[in-house]
């Protein structure tokens, strides 16, 4: 506390999440600046089609669907920080791959995708251990704050990041601009492996080792299918994601080669459009304070995507600021959703479960991004990269409808009460946290 009864922030009263928050923003950066350098190499240096590029797209978001729900038991079983640990090496290798082909003279599309799956692989079980570790590291009364700081630094360093990768493509060439993904992971080992905190012993009761695999991936699937809110929420992200992907994996073929941009105005005007994600997640609490956490995601989640049907319109000259105020829309209430979604999880799923809870999520939730990469690589090709967009980017609002007609849209605030987990499910368990309440 203060002198005069105001808590301190929490990057300076905490030095283990600050260690968490300095590794997590180093990734994002690093993150940012190979989703624009990938398909600029991709673009500019391979030669590579429209589909090819959705395609890349697709692989590095494809391991949900295969390794996404037995990641979420595993890492329920072991110790989170030693998974994303692990991810984290994993993924510092791979990437300083890309431009070590590229000096051999061995760069392909081939292996391009090939990294992508093995990164998005490591990208599971260090997501999931991540999402399930912060509620160990903060008490409740912090998560609200650290799930704000989070978001916000992570919005700040993917805007440097895309600026930066345009830049070092221009400047370096585009598969250069991976060692900058490289060296941030080898960041966040660094900052991971200095936390102090050692995690609370998970509740082995019940979950001897020859319970079946499926059996515990099974808890986490009934309690998000039986969930009026966990199910509604992971409806929601399955149909945005689908086309937020659409539209972001043509984006840059779209910019370059649609409307003629370099690629340093590329990755300038993506990083302009990203701010709204800073704006996003600082504006969440205080929204959601003022008119209620449901309310403040519809608001978010609908109302602001709208300016995403703008981005099509974008051209040279004044024309790059339609493309500016609708990703800085999107960015913004994407980024913010997610802040009030993020407290929503940590407070009302069982600690014991979160791992499975948010793996099954995620299956759904990140599983159509591959479909709407694939879908956006189709539809660029067979009737353009402009009506593509056109396309892809009216699905952003029209996917909170969902919200909308469900039990979020009828309700000032989601649910807070963390209700405990069923020890040992039986064949037909009871419903699961949630499915009682009543709305308002």
């Amino acid at each position: 506390m203060t002198g005069d009864g105001r808590r301190r922030s929490l990057l300076r009263r905490h030095r283990d999440f600050r260690l968490l928050w300095c590794g997590e923003t180093a990734g994002k950066f690093g993150a940012s600046v190979t989703g624009v350098a990938m398909p600029l190499v991709a673009v500019s240096e391979l030669h590579a089609s429209t589909f090819q590029i959705g395609l890349l797209s697709a692989a590095s978001w494809a391991p949900w669907l295969v390794m996404g729900l037995p990641a979420g038991v595993w890492v329920d079983r072991l110790p989170r920080r030693t998974v994303m640990l692990a991810a984290a090496a994993v993924s510092l290798v791979l990437f300083t791959a890309v431009p070590a082909a590229a000096w051999a003279g061995r760069l392909s599309t081939g292996l391009q995708l090939a990294v992508a799956l093995l990164t998005g692989t490591a990208a599971v079980f260090f997501q999931t251990a991540y999402t399930a570790y912060l509620p160990d590291l903060l008490s409740p009364a912090d998560q609200p704050e650290g799930n704000a700081k989070l978001h916000g630094s992570a919005s700040a360093a993917q805007i440097a990041g895309l600026g930066s990768g345009g830049l070092f493509a221009q400047l370096a060439g585009a598969a250069n601009g991976m060692l900058a993904n490289a060296a941030t992971f080898l960041v966040s080992l660094l900052c991971l492996g200095r936390i102090r905190h050692r995690e609370t012993p998970a509740d082995r009761a019940g979950r001897g080792a020859d319970r079946a695999l499926r059996r515990e991936i099974g808890e986490g699937l009934r309690l998000v299918a039986r969930d009026r809110w966990l199910r509604t929420l992971t409806l929601y992200g399955a149909t945005s994601n689908l086309a937020l992907m659409g539209y972001q994996s043509i984006l840059v073929a779209f910019l370059v080669r649609e409307v003629g941009l370099a690629p340093g105005t590329v990755g300038g005007l993506v990083a302009a459009a990203g701010g709204g994600g800073v704006v996003g997640a600082f504006a969440a609490r205080r929204v959601a304070a003022r008119v209620g956490t449901a309310r403040a995601m519809i608001l978010f989640e609908l109302g602001l995507p709208v300016l995403a049907l703008l981005i099509p319109l974008t051209g040279t000259g004044a024309g790059m600021l339609c493309y500016a105020v609708g990703g800085f829309g999107v960015s913004a209430g994407v980024v913010a959703g997610n802040v009030i979604k993020s407290g929503f999880q940590q407070h009302y799923c069982p600690p014991e479960l979160l791992g499975r809870i948010t793996a099954s999520a995620a299956v759904l939730n990140y599983g159509t991004i591959p479909v709407g990469a694939l879908l956006a690589g189709v539809l660029g090709t067979a009737v353009g990269l402009r009506p593509a967009m056109w396309i892809t980017t009216a699905g952003v609002p029209l996917a909170a409808l969902v919200l909308l007609f469900s039990p979020v849209g009828r309700v000032r605030d989601l649910p807070t009460t963390r209700r405990p987990a069923d020890p040992a499910p039986a064949p037909a368990p009871a419903p699961a946290p949630g499915t009682t309440a009543a709305p308002a």
